[in-house]
């Protein structure tokens, strides 16, 4: 198993890794919306959010030697199924190749996101 790091995108907030890959298959941690550079939520909004998620998300996936293309599965979290359309017009910006996914509402995020999201790659 191989650990995955890199300080382009947030750091893990707990003892847990950004991501671990195993045989050609990338597993990410869920990524939030905190800007590696500020170490900040810098967003407000679901759409903001979502976009700093996806950066962070891409720089986890290219430090593993992959990319959002190679995505199978996406696991989502929002805090608010009403931001549900919203969310989907950004993730669909990023996700361009349709990898299965499970979106899901949950009562708090970490930091009080709106947004969560991990995926599974491949190399």
């Amino acid at each position: 198993m191989n650990i995955i790091n890199t300080e382009k995108a947030a750091l893990a907030l707990g003892p847990y890794s950004q991501a671990v890959e195993h045989n050609g298959v990338i597993y990410t941690a869920g990524q939030i919306a905190i800007n590696p550079i500020t170490n900040e939520i810098d967003a407000v909004t679901i759409k903001g959010q979502t976009h700093q998620v996806c950066q962070n998300l891409l720089a986890v996936l290219q430090e593993a030697g992959s990319n959002l293309a190679k995505v199978m599965k996406t696991t989502c979290y929002l805090a608010d199924m009403a931001d549900f359309s919203a969310f989907n017009e950004v993730y669909a910006v990023y996700f361009t190749g349709k990898p299965a996914r499970s979106c899901v509402a949950v009562k708090t995020l970490p930091k009080n996101v709106l947004v969560e999201i991990d995926t599974i790659a491949v190399k």
